[in-house]
């Protein structure tokens, strides 16, 4: 009887610790080795993040993809693009951009740093594929934006769908943002109602790394502030009615904290639709480590208030806890 006992007071106990046992969680960084500039996107049913490989200019000659289908495992897919595929690329290959449209993936990319349009050749190129793991080849031969307009260098392109199926790309460093609309087949820009082919829509602070996301009928706007390789990276927003603006600054949602890293920034935002869950996904840097190119990529959970403003992101060493996508049915 004793033993009986023994046994159900120690199967009780097992069970108490069973439930106590927190869920596992994706950690935080969530890809291994030096990524920044992490673009994330919910495709073919997993989650997709497609980064800048973080080395010296000279050595970015390459683009690597990371798939999950729980937010916690993620696998490598190495070399999706290089420069061997693209024959005007050099080096220099930044933060990727994807779009998924009739079946193809088409991935934006900037390539050779151009300080000068006219001494120097590159810009913002696409690429294609039949898969979001690539491997992607030129789409159109030569770049996409190759000049300096309104003082934007082309580079950190962005690409948003609108409700009307109207493509737009919004790009720009050096402390400037330029929108322009695609042609369908993403091809080249067409112009905007007023004859012009580029709006700038710089929003206050404004350095790089443009993103857009729509919730409630409102166009939410992000951007990075400060210098990339600087403590005070950091992510702020502005809302709109307009996928054009204009957009007023409302506030920093992302920024260093001394207990965790430091120079966060150039970010992108997950909805999951059916939990209606967001996620920024974004690059920091370890505390301690000065080294140039050491930059990490992390995810954690973004929050509203009631009235649709943002709330200041913690930056977490746990990351978040898993979402998987259930399988899609087959018709």
């Amino acid at each position: 009887m004793k033993l009986r006992l023994l046994a159900l007071f120690l199967v009780g106990s097992m069970g108490a610790q069973a439930q106590k046992a927190p869920a596992p969680t994706s950690g935080n960084p969530i890809l291994k080795g030096w990524y920044a500039d992490p673009e994330v996107s919910l495709l073919n049913n997993q989650y997709w993040i497609y980064p800048t490989y973080s080395a010296l200019y000279e050595d970015q000659i390459k683009l690597d993809a990371f798939s999950s289908k729980d937010l916690i495992t993620w696998t490598k897919h190495e070399r999706i693009l290089d420069t061997n595929r693209v024959h005007w690329a050099k080096y220099a290959m930044w933060a990727p951009a994807i779009i998924e449209k009739d079946k193809k993936y088409y991935l934006f990319f900037s390539a050779n740093d151009i300080q000068d349009d006219k001494k120097d050749f590159g810009g913002i190129g696409v690429a294609v594929a039949d898969h979001p793991g690539g491997p992607f080849k030129d789409y159109l031969g030569k770049p996409l934006i190759d000049k300096i307009i309104n003082g934007a260098q082309p580079i950190d392109q962005f690409v948003y769908r609108d409700k009307d199926g109207t493509y737009y790309m919004y790009y720009g460093g050096w402390q400037h943002c330029n929108v322009v609309k695609l042609k369908d087949d993403f091809t080249g820009i067409v112009p905007f109602e007023d004859g012009t082919l580029y709006k700038e829509i710089t929003p206050e602070k404004y350095t790089e790394g443009p993103f857009m996301f729509n919730r409630n009928g409102k166009y939410y706007f992000m951007w990075s502030e400060g210098g990339w390789g600087g403590p005070n990276y950091s992510v702020s927003y502005a809302i709109a009615d307009s996928p054009l603006g204009p957009f007023k600054r409302e506030a920093k949602i992302l920024q260093q904290d001394s207990t965790i890293a430091t120079s966060a920034g150039h970010h992108s935002v997950l909805h999951e639709p059916k939990s209606d869950k967001y996620f920024i996904v974004y690059h920091r840097r370890p505390l301690g480590d000065n080294g140039r190119d050491h930059r990490v990529t992390c995810i954690d959970e973004m929050h509203f208030d009631a009235a649709g403003k943002i709330i200041p992101v913690k930056m977490t060493f746990e990351g978040v806890k898993a979402l998987p996508l259930k399988p899609s049915k087959k018709k």
